[in-house]
């Protein structure tokens, strides 16, 4: 598979294991993503990733012309280390999601990967993000 662009996302790599954040424009998902980089995850990609077929696995990488940046709102934008990652799990930024959600199977770049609907905004956002991966993402 030849390398695919997918916008309006922002991603990082988690101890190796590489969490998408998909939501409207404004929706937290920088926001998320330097919550995270702050607990020790590495950026992929702000407001857009490469996705690749590696053996059976898909696989993240930045995006070329934006690689390393980040936008912190009412701050501008900031440049971070980044890292490629396979894809272990996909967070659905919405305004309302179930106190215990369900697994949803997504196909990506004809590949299936546990989706998750997330609710962002709290101070315990990025936590529970990581629990998420722990608890649903793909080894």
């Amino acid at each position: 598979m030849t390398e695919k662009l997918l916008a309006n996302v922002t991603c990082v790599s988690i101890e190796g294991r590489g969490l998408l954040i998909e939501g409207p424009p404004g929706s937290g998902k920088s926001s998320l993503a330097l919550s995270l980089i702050d607990r020790g995850a590495t950026l992929v990609g702000d407001d857009g990733v490469l996705i690749e077929k590696r053996g059976d696995r898909l696989w993240i990488n930045p995006p070329p012309r934006i690689t390393g940046k980040i936008e912190i709102r009412g701050v501008g934008v900031v440049e971070y280390p980044v890292a490629s990652a396979p894809l272990s799990l996909v967070l659905t930024l919405a305004d309302a999601c179930p106190r215990v959600p369900e697994t949803v199977m997504r196909t990506i770049a004809g590949q299936s990967l546990p989706s998750l609907p997330f609710l962002p905004g709290d101070p315990n956002q990025a936590l529970r993000a990581q629990w998420a991966l722990s608890r649903f993402g793909l080894s």
